[in-house]
């Protein structure tokens, strides 16, 4: 049981440094994921307290999701409305 939890913990952590690898090698030329300019309307439909300087579509669900710093963590939250639903450029 002990040995098994061990192996989830090195798994986890081994996948959490792949990934940051991966996000940190793109090329200082490469197009920005961001959006340059956001699209009529989705200031005013998104909720309060969210980053709108930093957009971008997500290819996986067609979504808006920004990204979100704090003294942790930076890391991408899905657009919300005010009452909590995801906000997308196509249906899901």
């Amino acid at each position: 049981m002990i040995q098994n939890r061990i192996t989830g913990a090195a798994a986890l952590l081994a996948s959490s440094l792949l990934l940051s690898a991966c996000v940190s090698s793109a090329p200082e030329d490469s197009p920005s994921p961001f959006l340059s300019e956001l699209p009529e309307g989705l200031a005013e439909t998104a909720g309060p307290n969210q980053d709108l300087s930093r957009v971008r579509i997500m290819p996986a669900d067609g979504c808006y999701w920004y990204e979100h710093q704090n003294p942790v963590e930076t890391t991408f939250l899905p657009l919300r409305t005010n009452d909590g639903r995801p906000i997308c450029a196509r249906a899901q």
